[in-house]
């Protein structure tokens, strides 16, 4: 009995001293953070403790960055960036002090400070390197991608993604892959390819929960939420923004919450729901300012202006509009953009004078071992040799500096081609900002207060009759400067984009008129990667949404078709009805037909009208 009473004695001791060993409580602390961050700050204080009394530096600065990451998680960026550099003080080993590099580029992307980002996340890359470390390089090289991406540089922030997306597949690093997916799903998103980046986005969540991780899963479920916003699936976005901001609230994640909340105080604003929206854009603009989340600052700020625009409140809506262009001018410019492509071309030619510097160094003690060996027994024969390793590091030098003066060209033209994209896009989003933010909420405004008219006095039913005419024009121009802000912010429109733009818009007619059948009908033989301008892409709508709205309007049709097929090189549009037909040779051509024509002749397509009494009519335009 008592060697049993000493056995359990020593298994408890020995399970006390495992509990309270620093390493063991670090990589616990880890292993849970992202499902469970406020244990995670319990075992990582108290791992802390123990390791400062028992001066084991490295587990201490391993704990101290810990709370770094996870502060970072729960959105706490300025303190997690002050833990991250407090580590870095207690330790110089190479493997934490990039972590911490990294975690603080983190932080920098997410307050709004692209420059310092970068600084940050190149730091933590050239040490990664150095170490082999291939997993983290990757991760890194993917942050670089995101930084980016936020300033609008997309072709090179696809070119890091893809770069980091190769390594994390050879790995198999299931949570590398799927910030790889989301990532570019948020660039596709933001070109205008929601299909596309709803599939992304769709992948990225499937791994998250998967891996069941609890913050991954409430970032996808968010992204998800957006692109059924941008879809007009307005009941799906509403259940994904709300399951999102649930889940950030689960894990202590409030600098997330602020971002659900602004995304379900636009979807309430757009579908005249602003009293509603009030209160999600005040908890927005409180999380987003209590952690420094510049982008949620930004965008409350914009959604107070145009809520204080509807409730026709000038001042406030002004005040505010003011205040939102004074934080996005100094988050994005081109003085960043040109900044940062100036650091990463210090970054490669750092990169190349040090295997220069390496590569002299190892050939200098090339050298002075074969001296010493053959100094007395090959005498001319050494100086030879050292003649030739001479020449041999001449010849290497002359070659490196050639690649290293050929890498800088191609980083220069990369930074004028960054310039010249930036300047062409932040012109473009300008006008389509000043389209949507100016007219748009005017148009707002106008129907708000045709409504206000119509239902708060008593007016005689002609009048009513021309106040609900005017109304509905008003609705059917802010429909028709959407579709033009959204040619805008295209440099292309691909055949894809185009279908999925008239697929919505026939939804909608079929919505709207009910006693007609809508078929819409796409042969195989058309390719969904073909790509118009966005001149001669928006001609094309605009077409087929003429022909559409006389077909209901004036044929009393049962049924419409619409058809696309390939014949040769061509593209064959048909809009087909049932209805009651007209004579072309006596109709008087209104505008509806004169526009079509008009279009047509523009983008050098042939258009046809076929219409007989009782047989229907057919349009059809050959591009």
């Amino acid at each position: 009995m008592r060697v049993l009473i000493c056995f359990l004695l020593c298994s408890v001791l020995c399970f006390g001293q495992n509990e309270e060993n620093p390493k063991t409580l670090n990589d616990s602390a880890i292993s849970i953070y992202k499902n469970n961050p406020k244990k995670a700050i319990s075992i990582l204080e108290k791992s802390k403790s123990i390791a400062k009394a028992q001066n084991q530096k490295f587990e201490e600065a391993r704990a101290i960055n810990g709370l770094g990451l996870v502060y970072r998680d729960l959105g706490d960026f300025n303190k997690a960036i002050e833990l991250s550099n407090q580590a870095t003080k207690i330790s110089a080993d190479s493997l934490l002090v990039a972590s911490a590099f990294n975690n603080i580029g983190v932080c920098k992307r997410q307050l709004g400070e692209y420059k310092e980002a970068l600084t940050y996340y190149l730091k933590a890359l050239d040490l990664y390197d150095a170490l082999d470390e291939k997993l983290k390089e990757a991760t890194v090289t993917n942050n670089i991608g995101m930084v980016y991406s936020y300033l609008g540089v997309n072709d090179k922030a696809i070119e890091y993604h893809l770069k980091a997306k190769d390594v994390f597949e050879a790995l198999d690093n299931k949570k590398g892959i799927s910030e790889v997916y989301n990532n570019i799903a948020i660039i596709y998103a933001n070109d205008g390819n929601l299909q596309k980046a709803l599939s992304y986005f769709k992948y990225s969540l499937n791994i998250e929960q998967v891996l069941d991780d609890k913050k991954g899963i409430a970032e996808s479920v968010n992204n998800v939420g957006a692109v059924f916003y941008y879809l007009q699936e307005i009941d799906s976005a509403m259940v994904y923004f709300t399951k999102s901001a649930f889940i950030e609230k689960q894990i202590g994640n409030y600098a997330g919450v602020g971002a659900s909340y602004n995304n379900m105080a636009q979807v309430l604003m757009e579908y005249n729901r602003a009293k509603e929206a009030k209160k999600y854009i005040d908890s927005a603009y409180y999380y987003a300012t209590t952690y420094d989340v510049a982008v949620d600052v930004e965008t409350a700020l914009q959604n107070y202006s145009q809520y204080y625009e509807v409730t026709n409140d000038k001042d406030k809506a002004l005040s505010y509009y003011k205040e939102f262009s004074k934080v996005r001018d100094s988050v994005l410019n081109l003085e960043t953009t040109s900044k940062i492509a100036e650091l990463e071309i210090e970054f490669q030619t750092e990169k190349k004078e040090k295997e220069i510097l390496s590569q002299r160094a190892d050939l200098a003690e090339k050298e002075l071992d074969l001296s010493k060996k053959n100094i007395y027994i090959l005498g001319l024969g050494a100086l030879a040799v050292v003649l030739g390793l001479l020449g041999y590091l001449f010849y290497n030098q002359q070659k490196l500096k050639n690649r290293q003066l050929k890498k800088e060209n191609q980083l220069k033209d990369a930074l004028i081609k960054i310039e010249t994209q930036s300047k062409l896009q932040e012109q473009r989003l300008r006008i389509s900002r000043d389209l949507h933010d100016n007219i748009g909420a005017q148009l707002t405004f106008i129907i708000s207060s045709l409504d206000n008219l119509k239902y708060g006095f008593k007016i005689p039913e002609k009048l009513g009759n021309k106040i609900k005419g005017i109304s509905e024009f008003t609705t059917t121009t802010i429909h028709e400067l959407r579709d033009t802000i959204w040619a805008m912010n295209k440099d292309k429109i691909t055949f894809e984009d185009l279908q999925i733009r008239i697929s919505n818009f026939i939804d909608q007619a079929n919505l709207a008129a009910q006693n007609i059948k809508f078929n819409f009908n796409v042969d195989k033989s058309v390719d969904n990667e073909m790509a118009f301008t966005s001149v001669k892409g928006m001609n094309v709508y605009r077409i087929i949404q003429e022909a559409i709205n006389n077909a209901v309007k004036y044929a009393e049709a049962s049924a419409i078709d619409v058809d696309i097929s390939m014949q040769e090189d061509a593209m064959i549009i048909r809009i087909k009805d049932d209805g009651k037909g007209f004579n072309e040779a006596t109709i008087n051509r209104g505008n509806g037909l004169n526009n079509m024509r008009k279009r047509s002749e523009d983008i050098k397509g042939q258009l046809t009208i076929q219409s007989e009494i009782g047989q229907g009519t057919t349009v059809e335009v050959k591009i």
